[in-house]
């Protein structure tokens, strides 16, 4: 298997050195285009790091979009996405198990609006119940992806996106029991 740099540095749109967002596993970013020769077929790679997890990914050039890699989010859509995560909860009256599928799936989606979703619909303040560990570790997981988009989209630390996202949810609306009885309306609305 030989490995080999490529001159060109731009495929399909992206280039390297540039940060995009691979739905899987979030923010990352290309360090370079190669050409692999795998069971004697050439392949043109984009060799992708994720500087947090210390993972680095080879995705295929032909793959990139079927497999929903894309760009940064614009400054407009991290707005929208900041606007649902003032907005009220929208939690369906399901198991959790059926539930925490729907949020996992919404998290590695890549998208940012679904992203933000997770985090209102997780998000607990002070003076509600106690999460369960797998509602910590979803919302954990989204809160997460949705920090480093909008760092890397503001050109911020974590932390400071971290605090901006902390700082929309408590704009949100109070929850609690007497808040809970308008979901179904709002539900069957969305």
């Amino acid at each position: 298997m030989t490995t080999q740099q490529k001159k060109s540095s731009q495929r399909q749109g992206f280039k390297t050195g540039e940060s995009i967002v691979y739905p899987a596993h979030g923010v990352g970013q290309i360090v370079a285009i190669e050409e692999q020769e795998v069971a004697g077929h050439k392949l043109e790679l984009f060799v992708i790091d994720f500087e947090k997890d210390k993972m680095r990914l080879k995705v295929p050039v032909a793959k990139a979009s079927t497999i929903g890699m894309r760009k940064l989010s614009e400054t407009d859509y991290v707005d929208r996405a900041l606007k649902v995560v003032t907005g009220k909860a929208r939690i369906k009256r399901t198991m959790w198990s059926r539930r925490a599928q729907e949020y996992d799936a919404k998290i590695n989606s890549g998208d940012l609006i679904s992203i933000a979703e997770v985090v209102r619909d997780l998000f607990r303040a002070e003076n509600q119940p106690e999460q369960s560990y797998s509602e910590r570790q979803l919302y954990e997981a989204a809160l997460d992806r949705m920090a480093r988009e909008i760092a890397a989209v503001n050109k911020m630390s974590e932390t400071e996106s971290i605090r901006l996202i902390e700082t929309h949810l408590a704009k949100a609306p109070k929850r609690g029991k007497a808040n809970d009885d308008g979901d179904d309306k709002q539900e069957e609305a969305a």
